[in-house]
């Protein structure tokens, strides 16, 4: 059992970037009329879900203050949720989540999976919506110097299986778990595509499982031309929907996208080859 939306298929999960530096469309929804724009265009095209974020977490990003943060999500949040959109807050920080839940937001999905602020795990028990614990090891500055492991697959499922004991122990209820692999956080291409292969290792946990591979760095290496220059981020959407239908047909329970419409394909063939 779980609280998130349950589409019967896997859920698409569209990306909404309130944020000047994101790596693949920052400063594109900065403003608050095309931030809800883009929003509800998402929901319209069939996002399960609209996940609203004030911070980039591109490596090497640096931070903003929980301030500013909220003043870039709550404002939209709450003129999403007034339009019907169902909305999660992508932040690490107990008080950006606290104020979007006050605001609407349905789900709260943390990159840092509660490690970047210990009073999240409060706001999520006290709140009782969903919580993504994603996989995490730092924050974006210096992410990419921990990206240091013997067996990637058996240490990100037992660094998640502690986090979610914690969130348990503090009183999250455990259908109000959801995790998240974390590719591209503290991660390499070699790390992220082995994660992809044995994502039986975290779906065993029990818990539904977020995969977040859209446009990322390693899709732009993997597609790389024959001078070596990675594809850019614009270029990289049918490698993201061929993971949509990948992990779907795995058993994910959503994918995190910026294409909704090409990974809701993506999802219906895997449904379809699966019979789901």
């Amino acid at each position: 059992m779980t609280l998130l939306p349950q589409p019967g298929r896997c859920a698409v999960v569209g990306v909404l970037n309130v944020t000047p530096d994101s790596f693949s469309d920052g400063g594109r929804y900065l403003g608050h009329d095309d931030a809800v724009g883009h929003g509800v265009a998402l929901w319209t095209e069939g996002a399960d879900l609209v996940d609203v974020g004030g911070e980039s977490t591109r490596p090497g990003a640096e931070r903003v203050d929980a301030d500013s943060e909220i003043a870039r999500v709550v404002p939209v949040i709450r003129d999403l949720v007034s339009a019907g959109v169902l909305v999660s807050v992508d932040t690490t920080r107990a008080r950006v989540a606290e104020a979007a839940v006050a605001a609407g937001a349905a789900v709260i999905n943390d990159v840092s999976g509660g490690l970047a602020d210990p009073d999240m795990v409060s706001v999520a028990a006290d709140t009782g919506v969903p919580w993504i614990l994603m996989h995490w090891r730092g924050h974006s500055r210096d992410m990419q110097t921990l990206a240091d492991y013997v067996d990637v697959v058996a240490e990100v499922r037992a660094e998640l299986s502690a986090q979610v004991d914690a969130a348990l122990r503090a009183g999250v209820r455990a259908e109000a778990i959801a995790l998240d692999p974390g590719l591209g956080f503290a991660k390499t291409g070699a790390h992220n595509w082995a994660l992809l292969r044995d994502l039986d290792a975290l779906l065993e946990l029990g818990f539904p499982v977020l995969v977040g591979a859209s446009r990322k760095r390693f899709l732009g290496r993997l597609l790389a031309g024959e001078d070596g220059t990675p594809r850019s981020p614009s270029g990289r959407e049918d490698a993201t929907a061929a993971i949509s239908a990948l992990v779907a047909a795995a058993g994910a329970w959503g994918v995190r996208v910026h294409d909704v419409r090409r990974s809701l394909d993506a999802v219906a063939v895997a449904a379809a080859m699966t019979g789901g």
